[in-house]
């Protein structure tokens, strides 16, 4: 239940604040938003302007008086929509509609969703950097140069049907010891544990405030076709917290945000690279129930990591926004640019149907991903989580 909630949460903010920035920035232009919705309809309940006066209305008649925005609760908890005058038509008839608008307000109220989803991440991890720090991999080297607090090996991932995840042991579980001997990094675990093959080791891990006692016994387990390793299953990551004054986290948070539009470019860049050489693999791209099941596994990790997750989903849905495809903002701003090169108007018509057909693909695509998901789940978390310990 947790995860579900947490899962909504996450999603619901996200395209919230999205459409959030688009329907401010049509606002502040004066532009015209007929509707204004929080969550997707069919629609719950809504306040509108008739004749200066404030009217409520139940249920999803549409509604054709009102003198202002409709602003409007949905039944699908899923973020929210914003429906701007003229979006959709040639914009020649009235000075508040969108269409009407010069190109560069259009351009500015097009990207100001992607913009919002750019500073809700940097406002995400201001917000973690200054209260509840976050973790990144601690190297004692470089101790000194950062705040580190509360160094730990933490257990990153479990293996299916590994000892560890029969045994009980969990990610997000912390090391305290194992068969009563302390250790300062995960290369003297490893070359611990390697000397217990068959043999029934004792993990003490501290969950949270608990502190449990659990009995594995290492074994061969197969990596890939050609390697096997001996252990319990488990990924490990010595790790500490990073806490920072408000003043520093303000900095901080810009780098990082920084450093996740890099990654998930270049990123990006690589995976339609291999793409048209044939040679690109599904394993780096998640769906809704990808994400579903590494919300999970991040709740299970903690506060700190659900945040960096929210805001890592944040800054990937502004990149992938912004891309110039049909029926994204970038597609659509790519259409504005053509617009300004032959000096007149798109057809809106030929622009609705491309935005049609690559909004049918992009379902079709969720749907594909979606299926294989349910196969690549652990390697997309285990690839989530050393993203966060890297910035």
């Amino acid at each position: 239940m947790l995860t579900f909630i947490t899962f909504f949460l996450i999603l619901g903010l996200l395209v919230f604040v999205h459409e959030l920035g688009h329907f401010a920035v049509a606002r502040y232009f004066k532009v015209a938003c007929d509707e204004f919705g929080f969550g997707f309809p069919p629609r719950l309940c809504g306040l509108y302007k008739r004749q200066g006066k404030w009217v409520r209305v139940w249920g999803g008649r549409e509604i054709t008086d009102h003198d202002s925005t409709v602003y409007s609760l949905n039944w699908i908890p899923l973020g929210g929509f914003v429906k701007i005058k003229g979006e959709n038509d040639n914009g020649n008839h009235d000075s508040d509609s969108f269409g009407a608008q010069v190109i560069w307000k259009r351009a500015l109220i097009l990207s100001a969703g992607v913009i919002m989803n750019v500073i809700l991440a940097w406002f995400i991890l201001f917000c973690a950097f200054a209260i509840t720090g976050l973790p990144e991999s601690y190297d004692q080297s470089q101790a000194h140069l950062k705040n580190y607090q509360d160094p730990r090996i933490q257990i990153t991932s479990v293996i299916a049907d590994s000892p560890a995840e029969t045994g009980g042991i969990k990610a997000g579980d912390i090391i305290v010891s194992i068969d009563g001997q302390n250790f300062a990094s995960t290369a003297d675990i490893q070359n611990f544990i390697k000397t217990k093959l068959d043999t029934p080791v004792i993990y003490q891990v501290r969950r949270g405030n608990q502190f449990l006692s659990k009995e594995l016994t290492p074994r061969k387990l197969s990596v890939s076709a050609s390697e096997e390793i001996i252990g319990v299953g488990v990924g490990l990551d010595q790790i500490a917290t990073v806490r920072y004054p408000w003043y520093r986290a303000i900095y901080q948070a810009a780098i990082s945000v920084y450093m996740l539009l890099a990654m998930i470019i270049i990123g990006l860049w690589q995976f339609f690279a291999k793409l048209f050489q044939g040679q690109a693999s599904g394993q780096a791209v998640a769906g809704p129930i990808g994400i579903y099941g590494i919300t999970g596994q991040m709740v299970d990790l903690g506060l700190a990591y659900v945040l960096q997750f929210s805001a890592a989903l944040s800054v990937n849905l502004a990149v992938l926004n912004i891309l110039p495809i049909p029926a994204l903002d970038g597609g659509r701003l790519f259409f504005l640019l053509i617009e300004k090169i032959r000096g007149k108007v798109m057809n809106r018509q030929l622009e609705m149907i491309f935005n049609n057909v690559f909004f049918l693909l992009l379902i079709i695509m969720i749907v594909f991903v979606s299926i294989a998901d349910i196969s690549k789940l652990g390697c997309l978390s285990c690839q989530i989580k050393s993203l966060f310990t890297k910035f």
